[in-house]
C-alpha cells in the first residue's frame, strides 16, 4: 500500500486519543486535528517521548469554521501529503429540547456532526493513497428519531447515510468507507454519569474508547459496511426496527426528557 497518513479528527478526546494511540503502535504517520493547541502539543509531546523519530503534525482546527478547515487543508496539500486513512470522530453531543437551542448551537451542532466529516471525506479523496480507508463515527443514536436529542440523532443519522452512499460511489476505485455507530462511551465524566444513570442497560450497551477504536480498526480493514461495537448495541439496533415508530418517539421522549446536557 501507498505510504500515507492517517488523519484523526477529535485526536484529543477519549475516543479520538484511543485511535491515535492504536494507530502510533502501528508506527503510521499522524494528521491530528483537534480544537486546543495546547491539548493537540501535550498528545504530540507524549507521543514522541515514546518514540522520539515518529511523524507526527498536529492542526488545532475549528471544524464549524470552513476557513479554518480550508487553512489545514491548504498547508497539508502544500506538503504534498497522501491520506491513506480518515478517521472522523470529532462531534457534539448536546442533548435538550429543541426550543432550548439558539441559532449557533444549531449551527455549531449541525456543522462538527455531519458537514465538516463529510468535508473531510472529499479532501481525504482528493489527495488519497492507495487503498484510502475512511471510518466515520457515527452514533446508535441514528438508528431512529430521538425527541430531547433530534439534532444529534438526525447529524449522525444522515452521517451514516451518507458513508454508505459514498461507499458505492468509491468502491470501483479501491476505497474503503465504513460507519461506526457505537452506544456509551464513557469519557468524560458527564457521559459517564450518564452511562451510570441508565443502570443495566447503560453498563451492557457502554464500550470503552479502546474497545470501539479496535473494532472499527478491524472492521474497515474487512470493509465492513457498518460497525456496531458489542453484542448488545447488535441486539438494540435490530429490536428497535422491529418497534412502531409511535411507541419508540413516546418512549424515548419520557426518558430523555429528563437529560439536559450541553457540554459545548
Amino acid at each position: 500500500m501507498e505510504k500515507g497518513y492517517t488523519v484523526i479528527t477529535g485526536a484529543t478526546g477519549g475516543l479520538g486519543g484511543a485511535f491515535t494511540r492504536l494507530c502510533f503502535k502501528e508506527n503510521e504517520p499522524l494528521v491530528l486535528l483537534g480544537r486546543s493547541e495546547e491539548k493537540l502539543a501535550a498528545l504530540k509531546g507524549e507521543l514522541l517521548a515514546e518514540r522520539s523519530n515518529a511523524e507526527v503534525l498536529t492542526y488545532a482546527v475549528d471544524l464549524t469554521n470552513a476557513g479554518s478547515r480550508d487553512e489545514f487543508m491548504q498547508d497539508f496539500a502544500l506538503k504534498n501529503g497522501k491520506i491513506k486513512r480518515l478517521i472522523n470522530v470529532a462531534g457534539v453531543d448536546t442533548q435538550k429540547g429543541f426550543t432550548l437551542y439558539t441559532q449557533e448551537k444549531i449551527v455549531f451542532q449541525t456543522r462538527v456532526n455531519f458537514e465538516a466529516a463529510v468535508c473531510l471525506c472529499k479532501f481525504a479523496l482528493d489527495h488519497a493513497a492507495e487503498g484510502l480507508e475512511i471510518i466515520n463515527v457515527s452514533s446508535i443514536s441514528g438508528s431512529c428519531p430521538m425527541p430531547y436529542f433530534a439534532i444529534y440523532s438526525a447529524s449522525k443519522r444522515a452521517l451514516t447515510d451518507f458513508s454508505l452512499a459514498l461507499r458505492e460511489e468509491v468502491k470501483k476505485d479501491g476505497v474503503k468507507v465504513t460507519a461506526v455507530t457505537p452506544g456509551g462511551i464513557p469519557t468524560r465524566e458527564d457521559v459517564k454519569e450518564q452511562i451510570k444513570g441508565q443502570g443495566l442497560w447503560g453498563k451492557l450497551t457502554a464500550k470503552s474508547p479502546e474497545t470501539v477504536a479496535r473494532a472499527s480498526l478491524k472492521g474497515v480493514k474487512k470493509n465492513k459496511a457498518v460497525v456496531v461495537p458489542g453484542f448488545f448495541n447488535k441486539a438494540m439496533t435490530v429490536f428497535t426496527k422491529l418497534l412502531p415508530r409511535g411507541i419508540k418517539l413516546k418512549f424515548i421522549a419520557k426518558r430523555w426528557s429528563k437529560i439536559s446536557k450541553d457540554a459545548f
